[in-house]
């Protein structure tokens, strides 16, 4: 006999440990197979937005995982140098990162948590639902869909044995070469190799007392000779990542010197330890398929870019967070028929800006913009040689700097063609990667401000739909979403600056935090808004 599930999750990364931690928050029964054993051996996100870490926030995760990440007064600034004991060129410094303090737009900073130490604390939020059932050393094989949903067919790898798994939904977080996408015959449309990149990890304690640049996140060294280099500051202590890329030739722990690179770049006295040396192809890729009947897909099985800007893990959790509360809607049996439908509606155009945004940075990390006679003679120790540093910095600062200051990307999607919001006719603001500015625009994640009571008002939205109330007449609403079963609460908010800031009287808003409709009344037909917010109608 099958065992019979709701939602069985494939892949035992971020994505998925997000999805399942995001079901179980919600109460729902979910199995999640991952067929390694969760060790991490090559980690690859840094940072987790302000975005991801309101997700975290909700979850009861936000402390946790700033006390496992950088330390708060680790500095998050971005270094451009020739070597670490050669001239500085310029450094971009990002104040909004690190430490609790709330922001005007968010609760939460963006954190610097390694892959390393956010998976664990992801996994043992998961673990705390009893809903949750994590299997590791699982590996998913196959599967069939029926009426139902689908049979998976996964095999134990500590005993060999094989079994069958009924679930209703099945969710791909495992990555585009999975069993899943390959059945689906899934298409990744764009460049399959944007280059070839070489991760060394290292630990070297106190790296910046043996040279003059002081701490930093990134140090970008700018050199038109070797293959790209950059030093990552993993984990505010000693833990390093040197990095090399080559946009033709595949790069090998054995076709760099990596002793010599260390001495080159960081300096030929700095004694460390080798951890390991990993190769890995970038990519600039999304799918053509995200959804096929109760089969969905998320994450890097969706999209894959490399790690400029940082957005990858934050749109995969971007994914997990959309899915989580349609999913349970379903299970709970108030999502209407084509409430799944909007999410590949939702998500891709989100996936489509972040890899664009992410492979034009990854370009511009060849330092092409840069003048090349600039860019030959930006180590000499000499007037002519300062003169060329100061025509790199002015290229690097009007160029590089949306790479690293990318609120509008992390705050600023927006679920503008979406078939469950309600559009108002207003103009939409514009599209920054840098910028982001707070709006109740239908589509839009819903603003953040400061009750009297000391909440954000993000701390409102998660558990079922809001409908915020700045002095307006509800209406049928309540009684709409009751004779659907859509669990709808009502707040009422006194405060005029807040009202300002949602401009209407009347703002719904989504699970996940966006808004669904807005008006200064209710609604003639209040039953016809709650169908489309629900998926009930085709939008």
């Amino acid at each position: 006999m099958a065992q019979q599930i709701p939602v069985l999750i494939v892949g035992g990364g971020p994505v998925g440990l997000a999805l399942a931690a995001d079901l179980g928050w919600r109460g729902i029964d979910c199995v999640l197979v991952e067929q390694h054993d969760g060790t991490i051996t090559h980690p690859r996100a840094n940072a987790i937005n302000s975005r991801s870490m309101e997700f975290c926030r909700r979850w009861g995760i936000a402390d946790k995982v700033r006390e496992v990440g950088t330390p708060a007064d680790y500095p998050a600034t971005i270094v451009y140098c020739t070597t670490l004991q050669g001239p500085e060129i310029t450094r971009i410094e990002r104040a909004g990162f690190g430490g609790a303090k709330s922001l005007p737009t968010t609760p939460e900073r963006i954190q610097r948590c390694n892959q390393i130490w956010f998976d664990p604390v992801l996994r043992d939020l998961a673990t705390n639902f009893p809903s949750v059932t994590l299997r590791y050393k699982t590996r998913f094989e196959s599967f069939e869909t029926n009426a139902d949903g689908a049979v998976a067919t996964v095999r134990d790898l500590a005993t060999g044995t094989e079994e069958k798994i009924a679930a209703r939904y099945i969710v791909s977080c495992c990555g585009g070469a999975s069993a899943v996408p390959k059945t689906l015959g899934v298409k990744m449309e764009g460049m399959p190799v944007l280059s070839y990149h070489l991760n060394i990890f290292m630990r070297i304690p106190e790296l910046w007392n043996h040279h003059d640049k002081g701490k930093a996140a990134f140090y970008y060294f700018v050199d038109v000779a070797a293959n790209h280099p950059n030093l990552v500051m993993l984990d505010g202590r000693e833990f390093w990542r040197l990095s090399f890329s080559n946009e033709t030739t595949r790069l090998t722990a054995d076709s760099v010197d990596v002793p010599a690179m260390v001495a080159k770049f960081l300096g030929p006295d700095i004694s460390y330890e080798l951890i390991t040396a990993m190769p890995w192809t970038c990519r600039s890729i999304v799918a053509d398929t995200w959804v096929r009947g109760n089969i969905l897909l998320a994450g890097d099985a969706v999209h894959q870019h490399g790690p400029a800007g940082g957005f990858g893990m934050n749109t995969g959790l971007g994914d997990a967070v959309d899915l989580g509360w349609k999913l349970a809607a379903m299970v709970e049996g108030w999502g209407g028929p084509h409430l799944l439908e909007s999410y590949p509606l939702e998500r891709k155009p989100v996936a489509r800006r972040s890899v664009d945004e992410a492979t034009d940075n990854m370009i511009r990390s060849r330092f092409d913009f840069i003048d090349e006679t600039a860019l030959r003679r930006v180590d000499e120790d000499s007037a002519e040689g300062e003169t060329m540093r100061r025509r790199v910095e002015d290229d690097i600062l009007n160029n590089k700097t949306k790479h690293f200051v990318t609120e509008g990307i992390a705050l600023g999607y927006r679920y503008d063609e979406s078939p469950i919001v309600c559009p108002d006719g207003t103009p939409a603001p514009p599209n920054s990667v840098s910028e982001y500015v707070q709006t109740s625009r239908p589509g839009a994640r819903a603003p953040h401000a400061v009750m009297k009571d000391g909440r954000s008002t993000i701390d409102l939205f998660g558990r079922g739909f809001v409908l915020l109330n700045f002095g307006g007449d509800p209406g049928g609403f309540a009684a709409a979403a009751k004779a659907r079963g859509v669990p709808l609460t009502v707040v009422g908010i006194d405060e005029p600056a807040i009202a300002a800031l949602y401009e209407k009287k009347l703002v719904l808003v989504r699970p996940d935090g966006h808004v669904a409709w807005r008006g200064d009344a209710a609604p003639t037909d209040a039953q016809a808004i709650i169908d489309r917010v629900r998926g009930g109608t085709a939008g």
